[in-house]
């Protein structure tokens, strides 16, 4: 006997129903809770041991909403299938609706009899860590650029000729400045030497005396001729510094999770592979295996 478990997901919770050679035998809707989820544990269970056979399990992705059942799935090792919404609404338009269903998860049980699905394959652990690592490396960079728009509005205000002797504004020394020099009214109180001791006590990376004399001298060279739209004691010198440091955190966080990836993907036989190819470093090489997970599976 085919028996079929179909889910409708929403936030916190799922319509779900179950169906036996066509026919809906039961319906309720589940809490996404532990006790809801030991309860829908010992129904797939008493299922399987009265036919043998694990049921059909089916329900629709919806982003973040449907994870805690996938994980549900693949905790107890559950063969499901999951589908994308286009393809659900492609298969479920076909479908003449019932005025009397309660929600989607009938029309997917009803068409998974039809419909030619395949199931979920799993995925190692690291596939999916890396894809999470990827996506929340994305999501810095997008953050990365919202606040270099904002910083950059708020340093024409207070000392707009600073980015131009920079030509690498996502280095540390020119984040440095901007912390120590938001305006020039700060680096004309200082002589080049004050400046150039400064520049090598604030910045990490190795930076020889020469170039920090060299920075100084133009320091105080645009900040004479700079004509800043707000005075020293302007809260906007504040946020000047404020997303500098913000920029540094991030661009921080960004070489953190590059590292954490290359951890994750420096065992899997394909990273070797992507390195040898001329122009593929570690970074590229492994943004690719998050995006494309098991290449195996193919």
């Amino acid at each position: 006997m085919q028996t079929i478990i179909a889910f409708d997901v929403s936030m916190g919770k799922s319509y779900m129903v179950i169906y036996q050679n066509g026919q809906c035998v039961e319906e309720k809707e589940i809490q996404h809770n532990k006790k809801d989820f030991q309860a829908l544990h010992v129904t797939i269970q008493s299922l399987f041991m009265r036919y043998d056979q694990y049921p059909e399990i089916v329900f629709e992705a919806t982003g973040v909403y449907s994870k805690v059942l996938e994980s549900f799935m693949q905790a107890n090792q559950y063969p499901y299938y999951l589908l994308n919404p286009l393809e659900a609404k492609q298969q479920c338009d076909r479908l003449r609706v019932h005025k009397t269903d309660r929600s989607d998860a009938h029309r997917l049980a009803q068409t998974h009899l039809t419909s030619n699905r395949k199931p979920k394959v799993f995925e190692r652990t690291e596939y999916r860590q890396l894809r999470v690592l990827s996506r929340f490396y994305e999501e810095i960079d997008k953050e990365i650029i919202l606040i270099k728009n904002r910083l950059h509005n708020a340093l024409q205000l207070t000392f707009p000729e600073l980015a131009s002797i920079f030509p690498n504004q996502n280095s540390a020394l020119y984040l440095n400045v901007l912390l120590l020099f938001p305006h020039p009214e700060l680096v004309l109180s200082c002589s080049r030497t004050v400046l150039k001791n400064k520049l090598l006590a604030n910045t990490k990376k190795n930076l020889s005396s020469e170039r920090a004399l060299k920075k100084a001298e133009e320091l105080v060279s645009i900040a004479s001729s700079s004509y800043p739209a707000v005075t020293l004691e302007d809260v906007t010198v504040s946020k000047v510094r404020y997303y500098a440091e913000k920029i540094s955190h991030l661009l921080c966080k960004k070489q953190e999770i590059i590292e954490e990836m290359e951890a994750l993907a420096s065992p899997l036989p394909e990273y070797d592979i992507l390195r040898q190819i001329p122009g593929i470093g570690s970074s590229s090489a492994v943004r690719f295996i998050a995006e494309a997970g098991d290449v195996r599976r193919f």
